[in-house]
């Protein structure tokens, strides 16, 4: 990635980093601990865990919806293919998020009239753009290394809010989209990661 660009990444990822800061809310815990004895409370496992999956907090609004089995499947599909890929829960959140937003988990075919341009699989990914045939790109485990080896070209994208560095991968005519999966992304891998 050549310098210039690299630099205007790193600057939207900081001013954005520093937006949400400034305009987002405390995120501390006024609960107290049921008993003396527990190490770390279920509710401050959750939130040490949330640490982990959403680094820089999420950004905007958060959607979410409601799966069924092949969604679901997609997910540990997507969570199986970062493993194998020798990424971490972030790697996850990242994936999952872009394809909640690409194709609501849904390995997509070919849309008709209402697709864009050549794009399919849970990513939507083109052939035409070199992701690779249309087997290749709706096959989950494939297109989530594919979208893992791009995400692994890019520089510094565990220090960027995870909209920038899905963007940067999948450069969408919505790039901000992507922000609003990630609570649910993170979720997601918090409960799939070790099942």
């Amino acid at each position: 990635m050549n310098t210039i660009l690299r630099k205007s990444i790193l600057g939207i990822a900081g001013l954005t980093v520093a937006g949400g800061l400034a305009a987002g809310p405390l995120n501390h815990d006024t609960s107290t601990p049921t008993t003396r004895n527990a190490a770390v409370t279920t509710t401050q496992a959750a939130k040490l865990d949330s640490a982990a999956l959403i680094p820089h907090g999420v950004q905007g609004t958060q959607s979410r919806i409601d799966f069924d089995d092949e969604q679901t499947a997609n997910v540990k599909a997507i969570i199986a293919a970062t493993k194998k890929a020798g990424m971490d829960e972030r790697a996850a959140v990242v994936s999952i998020a872009t394809a909640l937003q690409e194709s609501k988990l849904e390995n997509l075919g070919h849309l008709g009239d209402r697709n864009d341009h050549d794009s399919q699989g849970l990513f939507q990914q083109r052939p035409s753009s070199g992701w690779g045939t249309v087997e290749q790109i709706t096959d989950p485990e494939y297109s989530t290394m594919a979208f893992l080896k791009g995400l692994k070209q890019v520089d510094g994208w565990r220090d960027m809010p995870l909209t920038v560095a899905a963007q940067t991968v999948q450069v969408s005519a919505y790039p901000d989209h992507y922000a609003q999966w990630e609570q649910q992304a993170a979720d997601l891998v918090a409960e799939h990661w070790n099942s």
